[in-house]
């Protein structure tokens, strides 16, 4: 069985393709939406999604969120005593969306269309795919995010000939891409992004501007788990102003009190830097295209953060349009994930339907630029494969080295759009041997080719000998090797994972905890005294006792929570 997965910042879903239609799987709990969370529990075993979450608050340090964006890079994520990788926090998260797609379709889940920002580098995909092959998952495919958004979107309108414009804004990344349908054909035209924006950023500034207002002391930063509940706070004040005209922000921590008020208006005058660096990408992605923004048919929306109505009304600005949100923003990429799924399944339903991606950016090496005889300027960029061009693309350019005395090679590999080579990102090394001989004969064609998956293998050949390298990543920390893989595998295969079943109980225990600590006075001694309660009828194992002491204890934290949390102001 093969699967569509959206591994989100925040976030991450799981849906199939079957009976002709995409559907979201739900988790143990019975959402669609699985917090991208784990945490490890008191009894050290792991907790991935709502009950991980819930004890960002109260166990900070035992729990990690938001480490998408840290994948590709050798950042050691610590809970407790043991350090994880990104991507090994990644593959717990993919596990526990794979137990939930078996027990629901009652079947093995082997393989997985995972989706990824378009912006997402080399290494960064190649980190992606270690967390599928670390859950268990074989990972043939990367389908980047946008693509997957307009495939939801394109299924229902493959009828017609349409140009649209994906803006997805998650909670960690920014993706735009500019699509054709025709003839049943999807073409992507352009993509462009920013790895570094998306809801939470939006919360960061609010988070800024709290301590601002407060006059607070930057001593609270350095408490994180006062940071994790007002970030919580934040985050909640943020989507109340979904559908309210205000709000206010309110904590409080051993005895003081802060509290700011907080209006449409006021979020986006302190996000304003934010709401402007969406316009670049969008840009940029109409320029590559060749498209003026009134020749589009339609502007589609995906990811949560696309919910606040200062994005919507800003892309409703650019576009003087507004922008498409029939599918659920949270949901659609999963759905297009799955649609994808569909495809390589060869569901009769979908054999009429051929998509085409492009290459996010540009990819090349760093060259020398003669100035004179014996004069060189150093450390250009020289493009091998230019950004936005259609996938799977195999390009080649030859190079000759500056001296006749000159023995080896060394191709150093970068991606980007700057001019000069440092400002971009290096994805790795080529060093190769020259023959001995007048430079003109030691010429080297270097030969690039970037898959569906965004993908990069790099070669150089000797003209004169033929010798061949392939692409060497060397000092990458974004890269796991066929056997740190297997290694990383078999510990995360012993890890115990908390039991599925035992979830709902579990979260509810998490959340109690982290209530307890938001309440004062006889409110948070009665919680704790129905705490106690609820976890000895747990441990009667008797269903006929904690089953009704499970659906009382979840009533009273839902009257506690709308007590305690910020209301929107009428």
């Amino acid at each position: 069985m093969i699967v569509g997965i959206d591994l989100g910042t925040t976030n991450s879903l799981i849906a199939v393709w079957e009976n002709g239609a995409a559907r979201l799987i739900p988790n143990s709990l019975g959402d669609v939406l699985t917090p991208s969370c784990v945490s490890i529990d008191d009894d050290g075993s792991i907790l991935v999604g709502r009950a991980a979450r819930e004890r960002l608050q109260t166990h900070p340090q035992l729990s990690a969120a938001a480490f998408k964006r840290h994948m590709g890079s050798d950042k050691q994520i610590t809970l407790g005593k043991r350090g994880f990788r990104p991507e090994e926090l990644s593959a717990l998260i993919l596990r526990s969306l794979k137990d939930d797609a078996e027990a629901a379709l009652g079947q093995p889940v082997t393989e997985a269309i995972i989706t990824v920002p378009a912006y997402f580098s080399d290494a960064q995909r190649k980190a992606t795919r270690a967390a599928g092959q670390l859950a268990g998952l074989k990972v043939e495919r990367l389908l980047n995010e946008p693509t997957a958004a307009a495939l939801a979107y394109g299924i229902h309108l493959r009828d017609s000939e349409s140009k649209f414009l994906i803006f997805d804004l998650g909670g960690g990344t920014f993706d735009v891409s500019v699509l054709d349908l025709f003839d049943n054909v999807m073409e992507v035209r352009a993509s462009a992004g920013d790895n570094y924006l998306g809801g939470e950023d939006f919360v960061a500034c609010l988070v800024e501007r709290f301590f601002e207002h407060n006059k607070m002391s930057t001593l609270y930063k350095n408490d994180a788990g006062f940071m994790q509940r007002l970030g919580a706070q934040v985050e909640a004040a943020k989507r109340a102003l979904s559908d309210a005209a205000s709000t206010t922000i309110r904590i409080s921590d051993n005895g003081a009190d802060f509290a700011m008020e907080l209006d449409e208006a006021g979020f986006e005058k302190y996000c304003a830097p934010l709401l402007a660096r969406l316009r670049d990408p969008v840009e940029r992605a109409l320029r590559d295209a060749q498209l003026p923004s009134t020749e589009l048919d339609n502007v589609v929306l995906a990811g949560g953060a696309t919910r606040m109505p200062m994005v919507r009304r800003m892309v409703a600005r650019m576009f003087g349009r507004f922008p498409a949100c029939d599918i659920n923003p949270d949901e659609v990429v999963a759905l297009g994930a799955a649609v994808q799924a569909g495809l390589k399944a060869k569901d009769a339903a979908l054999d009429e339907v051929v998509m085409t991606d492009v290459a996010p950016y540009s990819l090349g090496i760093d060259t020398s630029m003669r100035l004179s005889q014996d004069s060189y300027s150093h450390g250009h960029f020289d493009p091998i494969i230019e950004r936005n061009s259609v996938v799977p693309v195999s390009r080649v350019k030859r190079y000759f080295p500056l001296h006749d005395s000159q023995r080896q090679l060394e191709i150093n590999v970068f991606q980007g759009e700057a001019r000069m080579a440092a400002d971009n990102i290096k994805l790795g090394q080529l060093q190769i041997a020259l023959p001995a001989g007048v430079r003109d004969e030691g010429g080297v064609d270097v030969r690039f080719t970037y898959d569906v998956n965004g993908l990069l293998q790099a070669e150089a050949t000797v003209l004169k000998t033929g010798d061949t390298v392939s692409l060497l990543i060397e000092g990458n920390p974004g890269l796991l090797s066929e056997d740190d893989i297997a290694r990383r595998f078999a510990a995360l295969s012993a890890l115990k994972i908390h039991p599925r079943e035992q979830m709902e109980n579990r979260t509810l225990l998490a959340r109690g905890e982290r209530l307890y600590q938001q309440l004062r006075g006889s409110a948070r001694e009665h919680l704790g005294v129905q705490i106690v309660r609820f976890e000895q009828a747990l441990e009667t194992q008797d269903k006929h006792q904690f089953a009704p002491a499970s659906k009382a204890f979840a009533q009273l934290l839902d009257e506690l929570e709308h007590q305690s949390f910020l209301q929107p102001n009428d």
